[in-house]
């Protein structure tokens, strides 16, 4: 791993134990040339997924954008960090486990969907607002009208 200081390739893992969303190690490092300390991440991957988009193209899977896109739709809502990092190591795990390499960009949508409408009602209308091109307010009315349509489970959980 690369020092992010003087980018010396030679860092030194000094320890590593489970991050805490469970889903990935924790690794402190120190580098050797400038004696700079940081922290790493690192995730097990299953497989290599690769996202077949609406016109057919097929791009590489990143976590990250899965992750910006959820937090886009959390943003300003009252949820626990270490919450919404669980929900996306789910969606991941879920994606990884059907035993398929490529995977509908809408079937992602979808599950996001489905985790968000348990999670968080407003995140649940801003990510559908997107996953299904919204043109007018009857849209908004339409997916409210599930939201309330769902068990009470569906409703917000801070727990």
């Amino acid at each position: 791993m690369r020092c992010p200081f003087c980018g010396s390739p030679d860092s030194q893992v000094k320890d590593s134990r489970p991050a805490e969303d469970g889903g990935a190690i924790r690794r402190r490092r120190v580098c050797p040339d400038c004696s700079g300390r940081f922290t790493t991440f690192e995730r097990v991957q299953l497989r290599d997924l690769m996202v077949v988009k609406k016109s057919g193209r097929r791009v590489p899977f990143e976590r990250d954008k899965l992750a910006r896109s959820i937090h886009t739709a959390l943003r300003k809502r009252p949820v626990e960090e270490e919450r919404v990092e669980r929900m996306i190591s789910g969606i991941v795990r879920q994606l990884e486990s059907t035993g398929e390499s490529d995977v509908p960009s809408d079937a992602i949508g979808r599950l996001v969907m489905e985790a968000l409408r348990g999670f968080d009602d407003v995140a649940f209308v801003r990510f559908a607002s997107v996953y299904r091109d919204f043109r007018e307010a009857r849209d908004f009315e339409s997916v409210i009208a599930e939201l309330t349509a769902a068990p009470e489970t569906a409703t917000e959980d801070r727990g």
